[in-house]
């Protein structure tokens, strides 16, 4: 399993993963790691494309204090947060809570803005209101008026996500995490698939209720 990457890695040095994987993985790596004499962080990221252009990432790590502590200074540099969570594998199984609460955001979203829609309201009034009380989220005031308008060509690709909701249920079997909702998302992204939209973002699960005439952007 040891990648070109891992073998050119000095003694005394770190090696930050920001891939989105299993714990298991993150933790085989750092066995190598640890038989190359060098640390391993895995440290997967939220904050998409836009967070990594403009430095604002939130970087999510596992692995051994003394080896984040030393990732810490090189990754301050592209994100606005860098916690360390636990040990080699931590990192991983945060990501996997960050997609489960995303996943049941975007559908509850994308309802939302479905029942507004077959209801007569103006649609993006009526999200800029309810982004200032309680419903308010990242995914309202980023994602609302692009799924109103059927533009699904932003953020985080569909097949994407159904990875990485494969790796959370994967460990929800392991750990006996109870996870309906995500399953249930995972089944409606496995349709948005089959209407071509694998490569759409995750906001898309809005064309599936829309599906009759939905339009987006199959890039």
């Amino acid at each position: 399993m040891r990648s070109k990457g891992l073998a050119a890695m000095r003694k005394g040095s770190v090696f930050i993963d920001h891939t989105t994987t299993s714990a298991q993985v993150a933790r085989e790596l750092h066995a190598i790691a640890s038989e190359g004499g060098f640390g391993f962080v895995d440290a997967p990221v939220s904050g998409g494309q836009s967070g990594a252009e403009n430095g604002v990432l939130t970087v999510m790590c596992g692995g051994d204090a003394q080896d984040v502590g030393k990732a810490e200074g090189a990754i301050a540099s592209y994100a606005r947060l860098c916690r360390h969570l636990g040990p080699t594998g931590s990192g991983q199984l945060a990501k996997m809570v960050n997609q489960l609460c995303i996943a049941g955001v975007v559908q509850g979203l994308a309802e939302g803005v479905h029942f507004a829609q077959r209801a007569g309201l103006p649609v993006e009034a009526v999200m800029e209101v309810l982004g200032k009380g309680a419903a308010g989220s990242w995914q309202m005031e980023n994602r609302a008026s692009t799924m109103q308008a059927g533009r699904y060509e932003f953020g985080f690709a569909v097949d994407w996500m159904r990875k990485d909701l494969g790796i959370c249920l994967a460990e929800g079997g392991r750990n006996g995490a109870q996870l309906p909702l995500a399953t249930l998302v995972d089944e409606f992204y496995a349709e948005v698939q089959a209407m071509g939209g694998g490569r759409w973002d995750t906001s898309s699960l809005l064309a599936r209720l829309n599906r009759e005439g939905a339009s987006g952007i199959d890039g």
